[in-house]
């Protein structure tokens, strides 16, 4: 199932026929401080932003890792180490990563504090294992490549470490879109709603002319919370349909 937040009070659904009998995509919506109400619809939809410069009406906001780009953090790494992946959880540091993705360490200082015990292991091998699994989702780079054909601006909006590099060196994802947003960038992680709030003020656009697409419901939410429309990652087909609901101009599959 497919799955649109929008900052509305309102309970949204869409017919089956709109998906091609995929699924109805419907979603129960939190109340708001600003309403926008149920008909957002961003055909041939363009804004001003501080430069003057035109854009075409809604940015898009991507998360990259099992949105975009498969994570080969839960199967790949646990065969790295040789662990399940209920062993690694349990001795990896409880924090190390994410300060990694906020850029508070370093991958060196990561290497010295990634596990609990402070084990030493083969970080090089590591990174080797993690560029092995980066691939694009099913689906996914041929939407993107029909979204920048219609002129969308893209954004990464990411909680990654400075490894998003080595996805950008196999993937050339910056083809698309722009790694604008990550956290190792900005020191703020998804659901922080500043980190949201942020990415509104360095785009100069207001909330309704955005579209945030993630796999985490938690980070939709979170988007629906400051006023983007918020759409719940399943497939690059169901993203396509909804995409198309809300006015987008891209093909069907």
């Amino acid at each position: 199932m497919g799955l649109i937040l929008r900052p509305s009070t309102t309970t949204l659904s869409f017919p089956v026929n709109c998906f091609e009998n995929l699924a109805k995509m419907t979603s129960e919506i939190p109340t708001q401080k600003r309403n926008l109400g149920s008909a957002i619809n961003f055909s041939s939809s363009s804004s001003s932003s501080g430069s003057n410069k035109r854009m075409k009406i809604p940015v898009l906001l991507f998360d990259i890792m099992d949105t975009l780009v498969r994570d080969p953090f839960y199967e790949d790494v646990p065969a790295f180490f040789r662990m399940s992946m209920k062993e690694l959880l349990e001795c990896k540091h409880p924090t190390a990563w994410i300060e990694f993705e906020k850029g508070q360490i370093s991958e060196m200082e990561l290497a010295r504090k990634f596990f609990k015990d402070g084990r030493h292991f083969d970080l090089e091998g590591l990174k080797d294992c993690m560029i092995r699994g980066y691939s694009y989702l099913d689906g996914v780079e041929e939407l993107l490549r029909d979204l920048k054909r219609n002129d969308y601006e893209m954004h990464a909006f990411t909680n990654y470490p400075i490894w998003y590099q080595l996805i950008e060196d196999k993937l050339k994802v910056s083809h698309y879109l722009s790694w604008t947003f990550c956290s190792c960038l900005t020191g703020k992680r998804k659901p922080d709603l500043d980190f949201y709030l942020e990415a509104l003020r360095h785009l100069q656009v207001e909330a309704a002319d955005c579209i945030f697409i993630d796999d985490r419901l938690k980070n939709v939410e979170a988007a629906s919370n400051v006023g983007i429309v918020g759409i719940q990652f399943k497939s690059a087909k169901l993203l396509r349909h909804a995409f198309r609901s809300l006015g987008l101009q891209v093909s069907t599959d």
